[in-house]
């Protein structure tokens, strides 16, 4: 297994499609008391960043986390799907050395960003998995 693998998709805190697995609407939108996001809100913060750079030119958000919770499950599945297509994207990039040494600006190479993206996720990832403790939906189901 690569690195961006491990990093994006498997490694060191839990699959991440297992970590998403098994929620409802309600449970990916509930804001626990004294909780500014949801579950929902942080993984379409963390799918924005992430999309900036795995699959960058498409136009960014308006603002760093959703103004309005999805209406249909439907939606929160395409999300997860989003993720880990980009997910899956980023670890590709590790099968291309040539490609993560190119430089995105003077000094900042791809591989730089790549890790840069990784630890933001393992940041996000901590509060939906400290979300999911906190609303009783813990452990999460298998992957499917």
């Amino acid at each position: 297994m690569h690195i961006l693998e491990h990093l994006f998709l498997a490694g060191e805190f839990g699959e991440r499609e297992r970590l998403l697995s098994g929620l409802t609407l309600e449970q990916v939108t509930h804001r626990p008391e004294g909780v500014a996001h949801s579950i929902y809100d942080e993984l379409w913060h963390l799918v924005g960043y992430q999309q900036s750079i795995v699959a960058p030119g498409g136009s960014p958000p308006d603002s760093l986390f959703p103004t309005t919770d999805p209406e249909h499950e439907d939606q929160w599945h395409q999300l997860v799907a989003l993720f880990l297509t980009g997910a899956r994207a980023a670890a590709a990039l590790g099968q291309t050395p040539s490609r993560l040494a190119e430089e995105l600006d003077p000094g900042l190479t791809l591989a730089d960003e790549l890790n840069c993206v990784a630890v933001h996720n393992a940041y996000h990832f901590g509060k939906i998995v400290a979300l999911r403790q906190r609303i009783g939906a813990w452990p999460p189901t298998a992957a499917s």
